[in-house]
């Protein structure tokens, strides 16, 4: 079946009983084990080959992460570390690898040398069945491609499309400013839809609560944004600018600005922000080599002020309506953000006498582009552009230099700028 789903957005092609209920009986939940439908095969691995690394990308819970590459995609499970699942193709790599959580469904879009998938289409591919069973083709380039349970959505450069997951009719459009990184963000929680992506001016942040049938724009930044991420219920944002310097957090609901960290006050190109899953911690990279850990001081609802908030069993979040609110905000953590030894002069002195800068950080190559996300128990995970994937710990109480725990080589490969 081919739709023309709008005149001038794009053509879909859907294979019906792929795309059923049923094709998700494998699904794995967010909280599933290190088994999955990526792992029912075991390949004869060649450490020697040198396929070209075109893209690496979590999976939702940042428990795996796919690797896009000029010879086909490749998924790694975290923890513990392992390559579990490759698929070698002859006709070319995958410039953008998307899961959804740990199940067989992908979305690829192919690398500009792939002679039978071009970077204009997205396929939805059903590992399970081997095959393709959705195409969505644009008259642009997919800059980026984003999943839920429940739906699939297309970034472009100028917009950004939202489709039902099991028939792929289109649900939304969403005009944006000029999007090159392909920005945008999801919730991912079951009673949640939140979408975050650039507005239509410089800075701004357009987030749709589609459950609520509510849009808020947030002047994030003066600047263009560079990186912006949700937590899961889609509830808080962090976002940062092309100029790098500063990371703040918002109240996806009203817009209002709850923290502000300080990564630096040179120019920096941000790479990857990151929220822990109790939302204490944030975690940025950049090109200055440096993975930044910041405390974040957000309330999370049902939290014991004296007890550890990494305890905290419910994730949702607690807001005021007024910025003057926000005293009630502000949580005990185990570790502070230092600030400057002026920053009791604030309000006079200018304003990055008093940022918040980081509590612990890592030290990686400049030259290299790396994502990073929250493991387990206090820990970084980092995955390179250069095939590299680290796991380093930080203390909760002291902060400081970051200490690394493990060093795997996934993929002999040269990097590749952004």
């Amino acid at each position: 079946m081919t739709i023309l789903s709008s005149p001038m957005s794009s053509v879909v092609s859907t294979s019906q009983e792929a795309l059923s209920p049923v094709g998700f009986g494998s699904c794995r939940s967010p909280t599933a084990g290190v088994s999955g439908p990526f792992g029912h095969s075991e390949p004869d691995f060649n450490d020697n080959d040198e396929a070209e690394l075109f893209s690496v990308s979590w999976n939702q819970d940042y428990g795996c992460f796919a690797a896009g590459t000029s010879r086909g995609f490749r998924i790694y499970n975290c923890d513990p570390f392992k390559e579990t699942f490759r698929r070698d193709l002859k006709n070319g790599g995958f410039g953008i690898v998307e899961m959804l959580f740990r199940c067989n469904i992908l979305a690829l879009v192919g690398g500009k040398a792939n002679a039978q998938y071009p970077p204009n289409k997205v396929i939805i591919w059903d590992d399970h069945q081997s095959r393709c069973i959705g195409e969505l083709s644009f008259r642009s380039d997919v800059r980026a491609v984003k999943l839920r349970q429940d739906r699939v959505v297309v970034i472009l450069e100028h917009k950004i499309y939202v489709y039902n997951f099991m028939d792929l009719k289109l649900l939304h459009q969403i005009e944006t400013l000029a999007n090159p990184r392909g920005l945008c963000c999801l919730s991912h929680h079951l009673n949640t839809s939140v979408l975050a992506c650039p507005g239509l001016r410089r800075g701004q942040v357009r987030v749709e609560h589609f459950g609520l049938n509510m849009t808020k724009l947030i002047k994030a930044h003066d600047s263009q944004l560079s990186c912006l991420t949700l937590t899961t219920d889609g509830l808080l944002l962090a976002t940062a600018s092309t100029r790098g310097t500063l990371i703040r957090i918002f109240n996806t609901m009203d817009g209002t600005q709850l923290q502000e960290v300080r990564r630096g006050v040179d120019r920096a190109d941000i790479y990857s922000i990151a929220l822990s899953p109790n939302v204490q911690w944030l975690a940025v990279s950049s090109d200055k080599g440096t993975v930044h850990i910041f405390s974040l001081r957000v309330r999370v609802v049902g939290e014991d002020p004296e007890s550890d908030p990494g305890t905290a069993k419910n994730p949702a979040l607690f807001y005021q309506n007024s910025t003057s609110s926000l005293d009630a905000l502000i949580s005990p953590s185990t570790g502070a953000n230092p600030g400057s030894s002026l920053s009791f002069m604030k309000g006079v002195l200018p304003k990055y006498f008093s940022s918040e800068w980081s509590f612990a950080q890592f030290h990686l190559s400049e030259s290299i582009q790396f994502i990073a996300a929250f493991g387990s128990q206090n820990t970084v995970i980092i995955v390179g552009m250069d095939g590299s994937f680290y796991r380093c710990s930080f203390d909760p109480v002291n902060g400081g230099e970051m200490v690394q725990q493990e060093y795997f080589r996934f993929l002999k490969s040269e990097s590749r700028p952004r």
